[in-house]
């Protein structure tokens, strides 16, 4: 208080009324900063320069995109996530062993069947050595989901990951081999990218720019999209938030797939009613990971089921696939 009244005793009332509007603009852009402009500045983790991409609104008016993406992975003989971490110093361990083959042999296939059905589209994320170590897995989760965007998730998600601390040539080699491999494959060389494991660094995210990548599903922090600027050019960045994950809330927080049912209704939902609230908002993204031991069991297929036919029914919400969300944002 004695600070504004030293300057009205200056300046005069003119000078304090001026002042007045100037400090309300500037907690109003204080504001506005904090709600849609997180990510305008410089990236935490990277180092790079980073600023928010507003979109008014997706097609048809919708605010809310929508996209689902299947991990389909390659783990290896006693290698990957266990649902029992009690047993997993058996050998054999067949609990754990029958739990990741389970996946492989019926979840695909399934999730693939479902998406399918219910006519939503779909994003892979593959692993660049499961077409060739699981072929006829692949071949028929393909001719399911023949047109579904595949985003490249490294060579496999155990033993051979990104070469991180190894400087920028090796993970510029490191990506080369996973696009040609699954180039090879499947005759799509993917644009998106996903690190093994969500571990990554500022030399890949360069890396990735460097070797053609425009988009990358790493970013975690945020409800809009962004682009991060590195030494090789820039890369879109998609939101894939954590908690939205199905395979940590179900193998760290032992949440069944109805309970994760619930919770992605909830996200999303309460994005919608947001944008609802405030017309002027701008739209918001999220990209969902789904993995088939997960909602590729039959409970949590039929949990899938039942999030997919709810979300549908909502004139806010656009189901989609990560290509879609980059061509309706006018980044493809």
């Amino acid at each position: 208080m004695r600070r504004r009244y030293f300057i009205t005793f200056l300046a005069g009332a003119a000078v304090r009324d001026a002042g007045v509007v100037v400090g309300m603009a500037l907690l109003l852009a204080v504001h506005f900063s904090s709600a849609t402009l997180a990510q305008d500045g410089i990236d935490g983790v990277t180092g790079f320069a980073r600023e928010p991409v507003h979109v008014a609104a997706w097609p048809a008016g919708r605010k809310v995109a929508v996209s689902f993406a299947l991990f389909v992975e390659e783990f290896g003989f006693g290698q990957g996530p266990v649902f029992r971490p009690d047993l997993a110093t058996r050998n054999p361990d067949l609990v754990n062993e029958a739990f990741r083959q389970y996946a492989i042999d019926w979840g695909i296939a399934r999730v693939g069947r479902l998406f399918k059905e219910l006519n939503v589209p779909l994003t892979v994320v593959l692993n660049a050595e499961f077409p060739g170590t699981h072929a006829s897995v692949w071949k028929e989760f393909r001719a399911a989901q023949p047109n579904a965007p595949i985003v490249a998730h490294g060579m496999n998600n155990t033993s051979h990951m990104l070469p991180l601390g190894r400087g920028v040539a090796e993970q510029k080699a490191y990506i080369r081999r996973t696009l040609d491999m699954i180039a090879g494959a499947t005759g799509v060389k993917p644009t998106g990218w996903s690190s093994p494991s969500v571990y990554s660094n500022g030399d890949t995210m360069q890396a990735m720019a460097a070797e053609g990548i425009t988009y990358n599903l790493d970013q975690m922090d945020s409800d809009i999209i962004s682009r991060l600027k590195t030494p090789d050019g820039s890369l879109v960045l998609l939101p894939y938030p954590v908690v939205t994950v199905d395979m940590g809330q179900q193998l760290a927080r032992m949440k069944t797939p109805t309970e994760i049912e619930t919770l992605w209704l909830d996200y999303v939902l309460e994005l919608a009613r947001e944008a609802r609230a405030d017309a002027a908002r701008e739209a918001t993204t999220v990209v969902i990971g789904i993995h088939p031991f997960v909602v590729g069991t039959p409970d949590g297929a039929a949990a899938m089921r039942r999030v997919l036919l709810r979300l549908k029914t909502d004139d806010a919400v656009w189901l989609t696939d990560t290509d879609a969300i980059l061509k309706a944002a006018g980044l493809k």
